[in-house]
């Protein structure tokens, strides 16, 4: 089944892919690997699940604002290669959770990307994975994360 027809079936669409908010570029293609820069939870043109999980933000909106910035990834992915289904391997994930010095529950936040690219990808998706806490984000984000896929 291809990719955007499972996102449908999930109730999930692609968002438009977030403008850069620095000095990059979304993407980089090497070879068969495409590297995806750092994303953040944006939602129609603007940054949501701001603050910190574990004060501002439950475990569950953590999973959720991982979910998004999935999502986001996804665009500049699509973006950069026209199909999601030219991505035949998710090789690392870089999740970095903004929280309180005392919570330790990232990887918890961080399977909100991972479960998404496991249900979209099967066994393709599942990847090596860091999930750190941050002591902060930009612009006070809950959830960034920046991916390595392997490309046709």
């Amino acid at each position: 089944m291809k990719v955007e027809a499972k996102l449908a079936e999930m109730g999930l669409q692609l968002p438009p892919p977030p403008a850069p908010v620095a000095n990059y570029v979304r993407t980089v293609r090497t070879g068969n690997l495409l590297f995806v820069s750092g994303h953040g939870p944006h939602r129609d043109g603007a940054l949501v699940y701001t603050g910190k999980v574990g004060r501002d933000l439950t475990v569950e909106q953590g999973y959720e604002a991982a979910r998004l910035v999935a999502l986001n990834c996804l665009a500049s992915v699509k973006e950069a290669l026209g199909d999601l289904d030219r991505v035949t391997r998710v090789v690392k994930v870089l999740g970095m959770v903004n929280c309180t010095p005392e919570f330790d529950r990232q990887p918890e936040v961080i399977n909100g990307c991972s479960d998404l690219l496991v249900a979209l990808y099967g066994e393709a998706g599942r990847h090596a994975r860091s999930a750190v806490g941050m002591g902060a984000l930009p612009r006070n984000i809950a959830v960034e994360i920046e991916m390595v896929l392997e490309v046709a």
